[in-house]
């Protein structure tokens, strides 16, 4: 058992490291360590992880993490996991912070930071498409995310309005027009 723990632990610190760009680009990681490498979860329930811990508050590796730990080990499993997910860029900031105006004022940081921006950009678009297509999302339906998407951009929307009307209409159409069909 404490070997799991460690696994844990080391499994969702390398995600902390090695990913940039927030808790969207870290998903085809996080999908090839719990789904492909270790089988902690299957594809379909990390798809559901996935829309929980963007729907609960909080850093949304942590909120995976923290779920997956709890599955395997309990409080303590969720406890490493989630632990092994914040340390590493925690620390990483805590070193940025330290000596950002210095390093910043040097070109070729500077200019290293720029580029990478367009590499965040992909690795949020991929899964993003990726799991627009685990969700069955198609031509006749992909206008619901845009209209959430330009809702909260253009109009200014909270989100929190949009996940109550999207888990409304899920619920009414699963109640109602699903049903009859």
């Amino acid at each position: 058992m404490d070997h799991l723990y460690w696994k844990l632990f080391k499994t969702f610190g390398k995600i902390g490291v090695v990913t940039f760009g927030g808790g969207y680009a870290m998903i085809p990681l996080i999908e090839a360590e719990v789904v492909d490498r270790h089988a902690w979860v299957d594809r379909e329930e990390f798809l559901d992880l996935i829309a929980i811990a963007q729907s609960c508050p909080g850093v949304f590796a942590v909120n995976i993490s923290t779920h997956i730990g709890y599955k395997l080990c309990k409080t303590s499993g969720a406890l490493c996991a989630a632990v092994g997910a914040a340390l590493p860029s925690f620390l990483i900031i805590l070193l940025v912070a330290m000596f950002f105006r210095r390093i910043m004022d040097v070109a070729w940081i500077a200019a290293m930071f720029r580029g990478i921006r367009p590499a965040v950009v992909a690795l949020i678009a991929v899964p993003v498409f990726t799991l627009a297509k685990s969700a069955k999302i198609n031509l006749a339906n992909c206008w619901i995310p845009i209209a959430a998407a330009m809702l909260i951009w253009a109009l200014g929307v909270n989100p929190i309005f949009i996940i109550i009307a999207a888990g409304l209409g899920g619920w009414l159409y699963g109640t109602f027009i699903q049903s009859t069909e």
